[in-house]
């Protein structure tokens, strides 16, 4: 057995006994244990400063987004126009409008794949934004109602403990000032 294998092993005896430690424990120890949960992709779909962030994008990326398609409409309409007169151009010509079109074309894709990398950095920058604020709201939370665990990222869990609705509630208020 590899030594990867043992401490997965080893690591997944240590759970399994956690959780029975926790299932098997008095009723009344259970009651003394507050346990919340967070919908992170609510809230980066619905808070306040994540709707903002959303919109902020869509007008700094406006222009851009514009251009590429203009730029799209051009590609389509000269495909279009060598199609209805590639049998009536000279070979010549034909070449040269294909060099261009291709070289158009290599262009726009260079563009477009700019675009993306530079929308995706800055709505990872933006939700970063968000995901801290949030974090920062939710120990608030946890500390006001005494929570002693809030899990964001887990693959059951049942709604009498989602506080994501408060979470969402305390994104809408604006940020105290600094």
């Amino acid at each position: 057995m590899n030594s990867s294998s043992m401490f997965s092993r080893s690591a997944f005896i240590s759970l399994i006994s956690l959780v029975l430690a926790f299932t098997s424990a008095p009723l009344r120890a259970e009651s003394d244990v507050k346990i919340g949960f967070v919908d992170t992709e609510r809230i980066l779909r619905e808070a306040a400063p994540a709707v903002k962030a959303q919109k902020k994008l869509e007008k700094e990326f406006e222009k851009r987004s514009q251009e590429l398609e203009k730029l799209a409409k051009q590609l389509q309409a000269m495909q279009q126009g060598m199609e209805k007169n590639s049998v009536t151009l000279p070979d010549s010509e034909r070449r040269a409008k294909e060099r261009e079109f291709n070289d158009l074309t290599r262009d726009m894709q260079r563009r477009e794949r700019e675009y993306r990398e530079d929308l995706n950095q800055r709505r990872n920058e933006e939700l970063a934004g968000v995901l801290d604020r949030a974090n920062k709201a939710i120990k608030v939370i946890a500390e006001a109602e005494k929570y002693d665990i809030i899990f964001q990222e887990v693959v059951y869990r049942s709604q009498r403990i989602d506080i994501t609705e408060k979470v969402l509630k305390a994104l809408a208020d604006p940020p105290p000032a600094k």
